[in-house]
């Protein structure tokens, strides 16, 4: 018995993975109308490629030290140089899929960040890297025409298996139409054995979801969803049982044969079973190639050294143990050199294809106001699914304004209008701006979780890091609005503050605008902070050193000069300035204080309180647009950190 996918004919064996999870077994081919990103059709299914990779070496250049390179005293030719890579060659071909192996430290990954072309311009070697023996002269190219799995999955934990692959159809499959998505999703999940958990959350360490084998199925779907002709895997088995390890591989094979796309990936040690899926293996020590072939080539290897390989191991496990002795031997010699030289049907001018998807990208990577909008559009809707599924944040950012409110107004219950309910007054606002700013830290941790998987779709183009910033600004604004006004309703009515509405309403605002500073503030320190105890540890510093120079503390004539810039970064000062101006202003006639021995004359009215403070007019909205300015100025530095980020990631 035979099935047909996409048009290529494949025994009932190749297909087993395909099927083995789903709960549907109709086929899933659904032929897209997209040239760029269709799979291959029964015409493309001839169009096979070879990647061949020639002499290629890599060596680490160590940089002097600073001290050294201003005074000139240390010989560039002393530097001691890491040789990783020592004139490494083999050939990847369609339809197979080839097996770096080797012991810790033999160059693996260097090796196949070279192929993906995750290296800068200046450490590629142009003449290395041919595919149907014309050269890839750029890394450019080589991040374009191949798809890239990394060891580690990033992925986000509260989206569910269909809804990770459709935000990546949107985001690398612009030419197609959402039908057209949809169609590639679906026969995406169907030869990943992923439909049965199409609505099962991707899940992390805090939240149920599905298996490690299941979520590198996944990994590899977001990376194939573009059709890409060469698939680079970093690791691919790491960390999974002996069985998911094994369906994985089985998975990759399959793909290999049925779309007869070339897959290279990195491996260590793999079991009797696996080795079955593996059409060739290239060994590497120490930067060098000990082996490049299959299986039984390498078994003669072994035999003819006069080695006999135990029974409970296989050739490649056996051959890491004798490593030394292969390294001995020249390894030119069992370089398959007849597959630098062969001639076959390997003569498809791929450049054509990868000028076609180049000027794809360059048009709808450009400033299209259509394209940004639908991308921005994408983000927003992932940004609403995440928060509203983090349950905790959602909960407790909302019981925190309750209470907090609830809490202050039982504490500041109708605060009196003497000289005393002045204090209180300064207080209460010094302690809700302590608490709203500070009320933001949790979400630290869900920002550094997604600043990975930000690099990592941001580095492979998927979207820009200006649309990512605009997608966040729009969905949090209302989400903190509506916590501004479940503070400021008991809080303000509670505690008896000026009854206009018109400064009940301008006090909301304010609220709101403490909140965004605080929102964009703790974006900007998380696109810093490599993690989250140097992350916290540098809100709480920031924060603390705020409050020192509001000027609720210390007055701003008797802080030093040297430190007087800091009363004018402060993010306390102008609200707090904009919370006793809303006050007080509109009762500036208003008496708070009597003299004792003459009753009748007023000693301190609200127009006093303010003058206190230095506070002479109504400077409100000018406090508020500073404050809206700081709300955009983190923004706008952490688009710029993020930016500079993604640009170097080589993810």
């Amino acid at each position: 018995m035979t099935t047909f996918l996409e048009g290529v004919q494949i025994d009932e064996d190749d297909t087993k993975i395909l099927y083995s999870t789903s709960e549907s077994p109709q086929d899933s081919a659904t032929p897209s109308s997209s040239f760029y990103h269709s799979p291959p059709s029964s015409n493309q299914s001839q169009s096979t490629y070879r990647l061949m990779v020639q002499n290629l070496s890599y060596t680490i250049h160590p940089k002097s030290s600073l001290l050294a390179s201003v005074w000139r005293r240390q010989d560039q030719s002393t530097l001691k140089t890491t040789d990783i890579l020592k004139s490494v060659s083999f050939v990847a071909r369609s339809s197979e899929t080839l097996a770096i192996v080797g012991p810790s430290g033999a160059g693996k990954s260097t090796l196949l960040r070279i192929i993906s072309g995750r290296i800068k311009d200046s450490e590629y070697d142009p003449r290395s890297l041919y595919l149907n023996d014309h050269p890839i002269t750029n890394p450019i190219q080589l991040r374009r025409i191949c798809g890239f799995v990394a060891q580690e999955d990033s992925l986000l934990p509260l989206l569910t298996v269909k809804e990770t692959l459709m935000f990546s159809a949107k985001f690398r499959l612009r030419g197609m139409s959402s039908k057209e998505k949809e169609e590639r999703v679906e026969s995406l999940m169907q030869e990943l054995g992923l439909v049965h958990l199409a609505h099962s959350y991707v899940g992390d360490e805090e939240t149920r979801g599905i298996s490690g084998g299941e979520r590198k199925r996944v990994s590899i779907g977001i990376d194939v969803i573009h059709d890409p002709l060469i698939l680079l895997l970093d690791e691919p088995t790491t960390g999974l049982d002996s069985t998911s390890a094994l369906q994985v591989i089985e998975l990759l094979s399959s793909m290999a044969r049925a779309r007869q796309r070339t897959i290279v990936l990195t491996i260590h040690q793999p079991s009797y079973r696996i080795l079955q899926y593996i059409s060739s293996f290239l060994l590497l020590s120490h930067g060098s190639v000990i082996h490049n072939g299959n299986l039984e080539l390498l078994e003669k290897t072994i035999t003819d050294m006069g080695f006999h390989i135990p029974d409970q191991l296989n050739a490649l496990e056996f051959a890491m143990e004798i490593i030394k002795p292969l390294e001995d031997l020249n390894p030119k010699s069992y370089l398959t050199i007849t597959d630098m030289n062969e001639q076959g049907p390997y003569n498809m001018p791929w450049q054509a294809e990868f000028e076609a998807r180049q000027d794809i990208d360059d048009r709808q990577t450009g400033c299209c106001y259509s394209l940004r909008h639908i991308e921005v559009m994408s983000l927003c809707l992932r940004f609403w699914k995440i928060i509203y599924r983090t349950k905790q944040l959602f909960l407790a950012r909302s019981m925190q304004a309750i209470v907090g409110g609830f809490g202050l107004g039982s504490v500041f219950l109708q605060v009196k209008t003497d000289e005393d309910g002045i204090a209180e007054r300064l207080g209460l606002f010094a302690f809700s701006l302590s608490f709203l700013l500070s009320s933001t830290v949790e979400a630290l941790p869900i920002y550094l979780q997604e600043r990975h998987v930000l690099m990592k779709e941001a580095s492979r183009g998927a979207y820009k890091i200006s649309s990512y910033m605009i997608a966040n600004t729009i969905i949090f604004i209302p989400f903190l609005l509506a916590v501004a006004i479940l503070f400021a309703l008991p809080v303000y009515w509670l505690v008896g503050l000026n009854p206009s509405f018109t400064a009940f309403a301008f006090f909301i605002f304010i609220v709101w605008l403490i909140v965004l500073m605080a929102s964009s503030l703790v974006l900007f320190l998380s696109a810093i902070s490599p993690g989250f105890v140097s992350g916290n540890s540098l809100i709480c510093t920031v924060l603390g050193a705020f409050f020192l120079f509001s000027g609720y503390f210390i007055p701003k004539d008797n802080i030093p000069k040297y430190w007087i810039f800091m009363y004018y970064v402060s993010l306390y000062k102008y609200p707090l300035d904009a919370l006793l101006i809303n006050e007080y202003w509109n009762m500036e006639d208003k008496c708070f204080s009597w003299k004792p021995q003459d009753y009748p004359n007023c000693s301190m009215t609200g127009r006093d309180v303010l003058s206190a403070r230095g506070l002479e007019r109504d400077t409100r909205w000018m406090n508020a647009g500073i404050m809206f300015g700081f709300f955009l100025f983190y923004r706008l530095l952490c688009w710029i950190i993020l930016s500079r980020k993604a640009s170097k990631t080589m993810i």
